[in-house]
């Protein structure tokens, strides 16, 4: 049944839940180090009962483990969710990202084993999780497209694109939604990618919204939790991030809320004032850090309360990027930013800043 609270997901998409569930985090082969499954359920059975229907997992994540966990949890429930699955990322046995393939066979050989991991017959939303640069994105969503009609996939999302292979993605098929790393400290969709979206009528379902966890100043748990490796919480980033993380956190105490509420609000704020509708993916792992997150959506913020968030937090100051080199290097969404003047402080202040 449609609530008054959910939003539609594009104008090709489903309505959903505001807030969407992501599930990179959960159960063995997490990527945040160790996790209990036991937990992982329960957290996704309690997001399903409050209304949460977007679920996002993706065929790499524990190289199939973490399907297989979500699978478990939809059990008699698979009529609450939306499954948002990414595919094409190639993984060594080292767990090492080795490319992305996502040639039409490879394609719906990929779908194939995770309908079976996940034990469904439809994946509701389906996207390669980077842009092959060895096939042309029509291809790809061709493929996609052909699963669509044969029942096995109801809707065709992105990840990580730019604004060019978003309009030739759209061209072949109805895109209903863009998966983006968008945050108070990644703001970098904002100068190509969301003015595409809006005029396209595509959604965006953000990831990354904490700086997957830097702005809630926590810390990688170990050699298992790939943050550990991510240049934002290196030595010496990490202690030049730490005026950021205690700005939000004082904005965060004043207002009466916590830091990750407010970075949640000020995402779903940004997407209203931009004209696109943005859901939040947020990747909680226990039933707290899921109720924390929700509670978001009784958080508002005006015009001045975004500008000041903005002023105390600015995008430019944060210490490293947001993957490593390498992996940066494959982002589309990245590659396309390169190419546009920064903005100007004007900008900034009606939306479009950086």
């Amino acid at each position: 049944m449609i609530t008054a609270s959910e939003v539609r997901l594009g104008k090709s998409g489903p309505s959903v839940f505001p807030i969407a569930l992501g599930c990179m985090g959960m159960g063995a082969g997490s990527w945040y180090g160790a996790a209990d499954e036991a937990e992982s359920i329960a957290t996704i059975h309690e997001a399903l009962e409050r209304g949460v229907n977007v679920l996002d997992t993706g065929d790499f994540y524990g190289m199939g483990k973490n399907e297989l966990l979500v699978g478990k949890a939809l059990r008699g429930r698979r009529d609450k969710a939306l499954l948002s699955v990414k595919f094409g990322a190639l993984r060594g046995p080292n767990g090492e990202i080795l490319g992305h393939d996502a040639r039409p066979a490879t394609t719906k050989n990929a779908l194939a084993h995770s309908l079976s991991r996940l034990g469904v017959d439809h994946i509701d939303i389906y996207r390669p999780s980077r842009l092959d640069p060895n096939v042309p994105i029509e291809e790809t969503v061709g493929a996609i497209a052909d699963m669509v009609k044969a029942g096995y996939v109801r809707y065709i999302g992105l990840s990580e694109v730019g604004e060019e292979t978003i309009r030739r993605a759209a061209a072949v098929h109805p895109i209903c939604d863009l998966q983006i790393e968008y945050a108070l400290v990644s703001r970098g969709a904002e100068v190509g990618v969301i003015p595409a979206l809006r005029e396209l009528g595509i959604a965006m379902t953000a990831y990354g919204v904490l700086s997957r966890g830097l702005l809630t100043g926590a810390k990688p748990s170990g050699a298992g939790d790939y943050r550990a490796h991510m240049p934002r919480f290196s030595a010496g980033n990490a202690e030049r991030n730490q005026p950021l993380v205690d700005a939000l956190a004082r904005l965060a105490t004043e207002k009466g809320v916590s830091p990750a509420q407010l970075a949640i609000a000020w995402v779903r704020a940004k997407g209203a004032a931009q004209g696109v509708t943005i859901v939040p993916t947020l990747g909680s792992r226990t039933r707290k850090q899921l109720v924390e997150a929700l509670s978001s959506l009784d958080v508002s913020l005006d015009a001045s309360e975004v500008a000041a968030l903005e002023a105390a937090v600015p995008a430019s100051e944060v210490a490293g990027a947001r993957y490593p080199e390498v992996h940066m290097a494959m982002l589309d969404s990245e590659r396309s930013q390169q190419t546009r003047p920064a903005p100007s402080s004007s900008d900034a202040s009606n939306g479009q800043g950086r």
